[in-house]
């Protein structure tokens, strides 16, 4: 019974370890032991474990003094442990419909998708609340969706809308659509007067999708 409450105990904090690696990017053994509340050496031990599945991989960087700091980063194995939502289906689904339909085809899939979003994203954000208050909402939402959402704020260019997770990479991959009609999608839900402008974005080869948000 006390072997199994340990292994519990490890593989819940090798879940948050990863989890917080996917949110927060590469991080050393120090700060990822002071946000999980255990000791540096049971961090290393947990690291050393999940590097030898390949789910973690680690790179040096300078310091102003001693020797260079280990920081600790997932490997493109690791997302295997997020949601995917179908991606072969996804992607052998996008093939179909450009083979028979041709890019009209797609498109009007696109479209009717994006419509559908709108309609589904008015209903639960506030159309008449502040705009911080609306990138709460719809961080909510996307979470709830698979992307791992968050809102920070920055203090000269308003707010940053990150997406450390994308469940539709496979499809987005194959058609960059996806990906044209979610800032069309953010920019609806907010409302007029906001600027949305992609930042950062993971079908590029960035960590994360990120997206300047301010008031213009």
């Amino acid at each position: 019974m006390a072997r199994l409450k340990t292994r519990l105990v490890e593989s819940k904090t090798r879940r948050q370890l990863v989890k917080l690696l996917k949110m927060e990017g590469p991080m050393d053994s120090s700060a990822l032991a002071k946000r999980l509340g255990v000791t540096a050496m049971a961090v290393r031990q947990h690291l050393y474990a999940l590097q030898d599945e390949k789910l973690v991989a680690a790179e040096e960087r300078p310091v102003p003094l001693g020797r260079p700091a280990k920081y600790w980063r997932l490997t493109p194995e690791a997302n295997r442990l997020f949601p995917d939502a179908y991606a072969e289906l996804n992607v052998a689904l996008i093939g179909a419909v450009q083979e028979t339909f041709g890019a009209a085809g797609v498109g009007r899939l696109l479209e009717t998708r994006l419509e559908k979003q709108k309609s589904e994203y008015a209903a639960r954000i506030d159309r008449t609340a502040p705009l911080d208050r609306k990138l709460h909402q719809l961080a909510r939402l996307r979470t709830e969706e698979g992307y791992m959402a968050e809102v920070k704020r920055d203090g000269k260019r308003g707010f940053v809308f990150i997406e450390n997770h994308c469940p539709i990479c496979a499809a987005a991959t194959a058609c960059q659509g996806f990906c044209t009609t979610e800032l069309e999608l953010f920019q609806s839900v907010l409302g007029p007067g906001v600027s949305v402008e992609r930042d950062e974005h993971i079908v590029s080869g960035d960590r994360r999708c990120a997206y300047l948000i301010a008031a213009s």
